[in-house]
């Protein structure tokens, strides 16, 4: 699982006083891409990846007196053009704010169609499953 604490900055904050529901989309963001250029980044480019599909259950606000927000990402599955993930936000105490999946497409940049992963893309995701002990 790939971590990373995100300040929350003040225009984050929606009419009400909490993050809006629209940044925990770009938390997720922040730390998927990071995560991606960890895996993906020494093999190959991270721009032939694209966000197809994300789904956000939404469980608790994020104030500005959080400070940050702890970010989460984990590899769920891969497939045969794409990987699925699961995603979560935390607050500083612990309380999960959100839970997400994510599939994140292989792309063609020619063509702009989805194509399936290299070998080098698979194995590096492999190794991130056993890495995690789920393989």
């Amino acid at each position: 699982m790939h971590e990373k604490r995100i300040e929350v900055r003040w225009r984050d904050m929606d009419a009400f006083g909490h993050v809006n529901n629209a940044v925990y989309l770009t938390y997720l963001e922040e730390v998927r891409d990071e995560w991606m250029e960890k895996i993906i980044g020494p093999i190959g480019d991270v721009w032939d990846f694209v966000l197809a599909h994300v789904t956000i259950d939404y469980r608790h606000q994020v104030e500005q007196g959080d400070d940050v927000v702890i970010a989460r990402v984990r590899l769920a599955e891969i497939g045969r053009s794409s990987i699925r993930t699961r995603e979560e936000l935390l607050c500083p105490d612990g309380t999960v704010a959100a839970h997400a999946e994510s599939v994140i497409v292989a792309r063609n940049r020619g063509t702009g169609r989805s194509r399936s992963l290299t070998a080098s893309e698979r194995a590096a995701l492999e190794n991130e499953l056993r890495t995690e002990g789920r393989a």
